[in-house]
């Protein structure tokens, strides 16, 4: 990931970031290498956001940016399928890790990971872990939902309106963008996907197998089901 010195500005307003920026994404993709699944499963530093059974047979991974519309598609017309019937039912524990394409994407993690009120990752499977991944996911989930509220030329106002739903105020919504180490959390997660092989989003790794593009829920049902059957 490519890191420059500068001011992150978001259409007409400049929110100064207390450091480096994310860069454009060919500076930082990097080729495909052989998969290492002890690798893959290391959490990133802000450690990683979990939902379902931590026992579950099936782990799968979602790296995905938030300004992608196939990853904004495969949330709308997948992941409540995929969710109700594996993640819910103890068959599969999901991970998403953030893999932001450009600066706006980045600034929408962010204020996903501040949701949380988590600065610094719980004991996975911990009570406190828990609920930071619910109030996580909401907040991923509207962020995809309202995608084309907020991806826009001007999206400092429809960003604002949603982190004020998930309980931000203003004073906290312009502090969590000038968060350094949250910024820096984000880099890494990103950095480390390329490493792994990421170079499209949606990319998800089930028990370490790599499919790229927004799957469909028959798409999954044929990847899940031999494993559960194995």
């Amino acid at each position: 990931m490519n890191i420059t010195r500068r001011q992150f500005t978001i259409a007409t307003g400049t929110l100064a970031l207390a450091g480096a920026v994310l860069g454009s994404l060919p500076h930082w993709i990097v080729p495909a290498q052989a998969q290492d699944v002890a690798e893959l499963m290391k959490p990133g530093p802000l450690g990683d956001m979990v939902l379902g059974d931590d026992k579950a047979p099936i782990t799968m991974i979602e790296y995905a940016s938030a300004t992608c519309p196939h990853c904004a598609h495969f949330h709308e017309a997948t992941w409540p399928d995929l969710k109700k019937k594996y993640i819910d039912t103890g068959k599969v524990k999901f991970i998403f890790r953030e893999f932001p394409l450009d600066q706006l994407a980045a600034a929408a993690f962010m204020l996903a990971r501040c949701s949380t009120n988590e600065m610094k990752p719980s004991e996975p499977g911990s009570q406190a872990a828990k609920i930071a991944a619910q109030r996580y996911y909401a907040m991923i989930e509207t962020l995809f939902a309202k995608q084309r509220e907020w991806a826009v030329r001007a999206p400092l106002q429809p960003l604002l309106a949603i982190a004020k739903q998930a309980g931000f105020t203003e004073d906290s919504f312009n502090a969590c963008l000038k968060n350094q180490a949250v910024l820096d959390g984000i880099k890494e997660t990103g950095e480390r996907g390329g490493k792994l092989g990421v170079n499209s989003t949606p990319t998800f790794f089930i028990n370490g197998k790599k499919y790229s593009g927004s799957l469909e829920i028959s798409d999954l049902d044929k990847a899940l089901e031999p494993l559960l059957k194995g």
